[in-house]
């Protein structure tokens, strides 16, 4: 093939480098607009794994490019006064001016031909003067190639919040530093590490508000530069900052990240009398924030990738296929992991009230890529120190068995049992059923089993085998469930309540999720008469005696919840119920005082909140289950989240349960690993509220990482419960001996792993039961 690399940046060098060597009868082309073996930038951040991975591709290349990193493993984070050191990271530095030069004198002597000074303006007339078989558009993150087909690309570009600007110094950090300095407008923070025997890049970065108020936006390099030099003097011992973009003008070298996703990375052209492949790689294709240090990661693997592709042999439209395919999957993950940093530092002002040990926890495991058995790999001695700082300097223990207290209950551990409907009540009673699914979790070490949403009203329910709470047999029933798990478990037991609104009246869920009933259907009610789906009923809005009547409804619910004994109460405002209704807009269109506003839209739940705080016991806990985000457009947003859980606090809510979406039939979450917890994070550092994270927990690692993090205060974990009703015990258990054996835990974990496996071994007399639940298709409420 004739192959044109236009951008001689590491992706289109080194896709020419591969693709040369794999055979040597092609005719590969690379122009760049720079002069020969000149370029700009200070050091590009490689990993232990990107150097597995070069070394693969191209051993004698990875050997050179090994040679001229400058490697460490220790990260030090140091932040008001104090800092933390840990180590065991494995990362590599190397001047981005070195990596190009190597991979210059790398693709000369293997026969590529280096075209220097040519800025395409037209990659048609390039395409066509070098009678191009295939372009690859490597012109980098101002592509002008994506920009003249991104009717094809369709590219989505996201300016991020902060200003940064990168500079350089010859002060040699020995680890990956990161400096963290409060100013009068706000905080600013640096991220420096060593990529040469003289040179480390130093990059400052700041939110644009805090940018603009110091005069950052009017002040000339010199200036700039300075300011950033008395800013972080303590870090540098005397050496200055250095700029290498001293052409450019005024504070054009500060700028805000532009986070690039293309849909499609492969365009086609007649050019010459042929279809010619145009395909996007490396910056042209994606970015990800340089806090996560994989920009150029993902153009060398983009290169790797492609070329291992057309090894295969298969046709030319197959192998841009599957390229595409695939690397649009893993760029995807490391732009989610690299969206979580980026809102981490341009929020660093939410977790400045922590201290520097669980502050720099945080920083580490910003990108959810990073667990807590992942530091233990790196540096076990200082996870094992965090772990008694968390602890209060008792034993170290999993930071998620540690306990909680709020008001006067006091939860052994940090894992609850989440609400999950089971769809087996009758007239809105209990079965047996419901007593065995949460007995035998409460036996199973979670510190808090909660029941599934329960109505405080027959039409309320979900579906008919939904359960109730407003009459005697229903107290009766619970009462009896309660005193179950209180007598044969350290486990505590929570009811929520809540009322189905516009998502009534529907079949149970192994019959179709959110299908309406196909005879026997009761009226329903909403904020608005607005019905959840074509196939729904419209439901009837409710008047001012409607709201009257449900917070009494409410009201009584609460006072039987009591009286059975249950030690949290929780109400759900959330996935389009009645009370949700009022508070999305998307389902809210009152023009009364209820309406409007999200003060408005908010004013009848916490009515009906502050109604049940007045009835339930002052000692005992209060949640609220909200939907921080809808995830469709003109609903709920995590910002509104966050006013929405400071009303509650206001109220007397001790916990938001932060769930997300289910308002509206056409939302498009964006799933993944923990997935909800960044705004259970959010609410709970901005608001200063305790938050319980849910959705997509699945592994004590997931659980561990939260709760270090002061990301949440609880994690609600479903299915994995519903596969093992011992989940926790078996967690503790493969956790550590240690642990197992920590003599502040209840009496089942007193005596050990032994102790805790003959505690899970009384379940055997239940799995009967817990097989028919699973048969029976029980479903977890979130969907």
């Amino acid at each position: 093939m004739n192959i044109l690399c236009i951008g001689g940046g590491p992706a289109g060098l080194y896709f020419a480098l591969l693709m040369k060597q794999q055979n040597p009868a092609h005719r590969v082309t690379v122009l760049e607009r720079n002069r020969p073996f000149d370029t700009f930038g200070w050091g590009v951040v490689l990993s232990d794994q990107t150097l597995a991975n070069l070394q693969a591709a191209d051993a004698a290349t990875a050997r050179q490019i090994g040679d001229a990193f400058n490697h460490w493993d220790d990260i030090e984070v140091f932040f008001k006064g104090r800092s933390v050191r840990s180590g065991g990271h494995g990362f590599c530095g190397i001047g981005r001016k070195r990596l190009l030069n190597i991979l210059q004198e790398r693709c000369i002597a293997v026969g590529v031909e280096l075209v220097f000074e040519a800025d395409v303006q037209d990659d048609q007339e390039a395409a066509a003067k070098y009678n191009a078989d295939l372009v690859i558009a490597s012109d980098g993150l101002n592509s002008r190639i994506r920009t003249r087909y991104t009717t094809t690309y369709q590219p989505d570009i996201d300016l991020r919040q902060c200003r940064f600007v990168w500079l350089g110094t010859h002060k040699k950090f020995d680890a990956f530093t990161f400096a963290f300095e409060q100013t009068e407008h706000g905080w600013f923070q640096a991220h420096a590490y060593q990529f040469d025997a003289d040179t480390s890049t130093f990059i400052v970065e700041t939110p644009e508000a805090v940018w603009k108020a110091h005069g950052l936006d009017q002040m000339e390099q010199p200036e700039a530069i300075a300011f950033c030099e008395r800013l972080f003097g303590k870090y540098l011992d005397g050496n200055a900052l250095i700029s290498n973009a001293t052409h450019l003008r005024g504070s054009a070298n500060w700028i805000r990240f532009p986070r690039v996703i293309c849909k499609t990375w492969v365009h086609r052209e007649a050019i010459g009398g042929k279809q010619v492949p145009i395909v996007l790689m490396g910056d042209a294709a994606h970015t990800a924030h340089f806090s996560i240090g994989s920009g150029t990661k993902l153009a060398l693997e983009d290169a790797i990738d492609l070329a291992n592709e057309f090894a295969t042999g298969l046709p030319v439209n197959e192998v841009l296929q599957h390229y595409e395919t695939r690397r649009s999957v893993e760029v995807l993950k490391i732009q989610n992991a690299a969206r979580n940093s980026t809102e981490w530092f341009e929020n660093v002002t939410r977790y400045t009230g922590m201290e520097v040990e669980q502050f720099a926890y945080s920083l580490l495991t910003r990108s959810q890529r990073i667990s807590h058995e992942n530091l233990r790999l790196r540096d076990a001695q200082w996870l094992e120190g965090y772990e008694g700082w968390l602890a209060g300097g008792k034993t170290a223990v999993p930071p998620m068995l540690t306990p909680f207290k709020l008001r006067d209950l006091t939860l052994k551990n940090r894992i609850v049992v989440s609400p999950m409907a089971t769809y087996s009540a009758v007239d809105g009673v209990p079965q047996d059923f419901l007593l065995v699914h949460l007995g035998a979790r409460a036996l199973g070490g979670a510190a808090m089993v909660m029941v599934e949403m329960t109505s405080p009203t027959p039409e309320g329910r979900i579906t008919p085998g939904c359960t109730g709470l407003w009459n005697d047999a229903q107290q009766a029933a619970f009462a009896r469930i309660v005193q179950f798990v209180h007598g044969s478990s350290s486990a505590k037991i929570g009811m929520q309540l809540g009322h189905s609104g516009p998502k009534g009246s529907t079949r149970v869920g192994w019959e179709g999720t959110d299908e309406p009933l196909e005879q026997g259907n009761w009226s329903l009610l909403a904020a608005s008469p607005l019905a959840y789906g074509d196939q729904n009923q419209t439901p009837t809005a409710m008047t001012r005696a409607a709201m009257d009547a449900m917070t009494a409804a409410f009201t009584d619910s609460a006072r039987r919840a009591a009286a059975c004994g249950f030690d949290w109460l929780e109400l759900h405002c959330a996935h389009g119920y009645l009370l949700a209704s009022f508070i999305s807009p998307i389902t809210n269109q009152r023009t009364d005082e209820y309406g409007g506003s999200l003060a408005n839209r908010c004013r009848y739940p916490l009515e009906v909140f502050t109604a049940l705080r007045a009835v339930w016991p002052a000692d005992k806990p209060m949640s609220v289950r909200i939907s921080a985000h809808d995830w469709a457009p003109g609903g709920t947003t995590p910002d509104d989240a966050v006013e929405i859980a400071r009303l509650f606090k206001a109220a007397g809510c001790d916990l938001i349960d932060v769930s997300s979406g289910q308002t509206t039939r056409s939302a498009k979450p964006v799933y993944g690993r923990m997935y909800q917890t960044p705004f259970a994070d959010r609410i709970r550092n901005e608001v200063d509220i305790a938050t319980m994270a849910v959705g997509a927990i699945t592994e004590a690692d997931h659980a561990n990482s939260i709760i270090a993090a002061g990301r949440a205060d609880l994690c609600a974990i479903a299915r994995p419960h519903l596969a093992d009703p011992a989940w926790t015990l078996h967690a503790a258990a493969q956790l550590s001996p240690v642990a197992a054996a920590h003599t502040d835990w209840p009496v089942q974990y007193h005596s050990g792993r032994d102790q805790m496996l003959r505690e899970i071994g009384k379940q055997k007399q239940l799995q009967a039961a817990l097989e028919a639940q699973q048969k029976r298709g029980s479903n977890e409420e979130e969907g």
